[in-house]
């Protein structure tokens, strides 16, 4: 998935401590929110690759639900 260039380049802005090191960097919320839908995306691949070396038969989805819906995890 291709991400959409930004119209304008903007400057980076820096919070900084008492000696002038860079503490934080402020982002537009778009381009925070791109980020962390982003990582969020690695982390579901990272799952996913985890999930393909288990030994074993998968379970379907609906025995999953079942299953959380009794333990209280799902309405």
């Amino acid at each position: 998935m291709a991400r959409a260039a930004r119209k304008t380049k903007r400057p980076r802005e820096y919070v900084v401590d008492e000696q002038g090191r860079r503490t934080a960097v402020v982002v537009p919320i778009e381009e925070y929110e791109e980020l962390l839908e982003a990582a969020e995306q690695r982390e579901d691949v990272r799952h996913l690759e985890k999930a393909r070396n288990v030994p074993g038969d998968p379970v379907p989805w609906e025995q999953v639900k079942g299953e959380l819906r009794k333990e209280g995890k799902l309405p």
